[in-house]
């Protein structure tokens, strides 16, 4: 018997970043600056507070919604560390990783015909979410003449003020870039004027560098009633496989998250949320180091880049950096055959979707001593076919 797939799923092609892995993994020779996963261990508090709930059998399900005790210390920490203002009870919802949340937010907000706009280059979850969800995906590229921030002119190119959503990721994967406050209120002002609604993932919140503070576009005027943010725990508190998150929203858009994830997910993982509470509690001091080795990391790969001589976008925020490859290549060849030459992963950055051929997405949440070595393999390919 031979399976009739959906026409859903044949239209979404397999990950492209995953295929790059899938390779790597045939080797032991590899260095991989293409996971989007930090190569920090969880803060040990929070892995202790884990521990602790195993050993005191606290295993059971929770709330639909999450821990009311996590969900009050979300609230919190929204609210102090990004001027967010969320009710608990009725407009924050703690999910198995940020991605569940955006997927519970296409099922619960797009119907079949709905146009999705989708700011670009962009994690690669979002397009297949709004296929899977039915919708019509409207790209919208970002330039790095415009720093790869969203710009109303791009909006207005890419027709969208006949979309019925926009997607943002702000910090960005794949390029580091940011949005400032004076680069959301234009973007704001357009999507009050053709009444949009915003989907904002900010899962890299807590990773900005050179003295930018995140701001979420919901604190702008009128944005916060037709904004859902997406945040967790798995970029800032190293958390990846524990796959905790959260949304914020009004609450009549929350319930509707929450009736989906109570029929599918039922509840996030127990013993995660109360690692996150402990995480919430005591470990800023853990985010603050990561950070700031990212942002050494960061420097330190940007200054190798030029000195290779290939141009390379100045990132801003996350942990990527988006350089451009040498003339006569195309991201996927030159990814393709530094991994074969040298052995170094990297993910070609057209598989992030409109502008971003011509890029590499470059991770430097890795050791320095890898990403030394790394470069170096780099530059010897670079020396070797330019």
């Amino acid at each position: 018997m031979r399976f009739e797939l959906s026409d859903r799923v044949q239209t979404v092609p397999p990950s492209g970043i995953r295929r790059f892995f899938e390779i790597a993994e045939e080797r032991d020779d590899v260095i991989s600056l293409g996971v989007g996963e930090p190569d920090f261990a969880t803060p040990w508090a929070a892995r202790d507070a884990a521990i602790t709930s195993l050993e005191q059998g606290k295993t059971s399900y929770t709330a639909n919604r999450g821990k009311r005790e996590l969900r009050e210390a979300i609230s919190d920490y929204v609210a102090d560390r990004f001027e967010l203002g969320y009710d608990p009870d009725e407009e924050i919802i703690v999910t198995a990783g940020a991605s569940e949340a955006v997927d519970l937010a296409f099922r619960a907000f797009v119907d079949p015909g709905d146009t999705v706009a989708i700011a670009q280059p962009s994690y690669i979850s979002y397009e297949p979410g709004v296929v899977f969800a039915g919708g019509d995906v409207l790209p919208v590229p970002t330039t790095e003449e415009d720093d790869f921030r969203l710009t109303v002119e791009a909006l207005e190119a890419a027709g969208a003020d006949e979309a019925d959503t926009l997607v943002l990721c702000y910090p960005n994967n794949p390029t580091g870039a940011i949005m400032t406050e004076a680069d959301l209120e234009p973007v704001a002002e357009f999507v009050r004027e053709h009444d949009l609604t915003v989907l904002s993932d900010e899962i890299y919140a807590e990773l900005t560098y050179d003295g930018n503070e995140h701001v979420s576009i919901a604190t702008l005027p009128g944005m916060r009633e037709r904004t859902i943010v997406f945040n967790g725990f798995s970029k800032a508190h190293a958390m990846t496989g524990l796959r905790l998150g959260y949304a914020l929203g009004p609450a009549d858009a929350i319930a509707a998250m929450n009736k989906i994830h109570q029929y599918t997910m039922l509840s996030a993982p127990t013993t995660a949320q109360h690692a996150a509470l402990e995480a919430l509690d005591s470990c800023d001091g853990d985010v603050r180091e990561m950070v700031s080795q990212y942002d050494r990391r960061r420097r330190f790969v940007l200054s190798r880049f030029r000195e290779i001589g290939m141009d390379v976008f100045e990132a801003k925020g996350a942990f990527y950096c988006f350089p451009e490859v040498p003339e006569g290549f195309t991201a996927e060849e030159f990814a393709e055959e530094v991994l074969r030459e040298q052995g170094v992963a990297v993910v070609p950055g057209d598989v992030f979707g409109a502008g971003g051929n011509g890029h590499l997405r470059i991770s430097y949440a890795t050791g320095l001593e890898d990403l030394r070595e790394a470069l170096a393999r780099i530059e010897a390919f670079v020396e070797e076919h330019t």
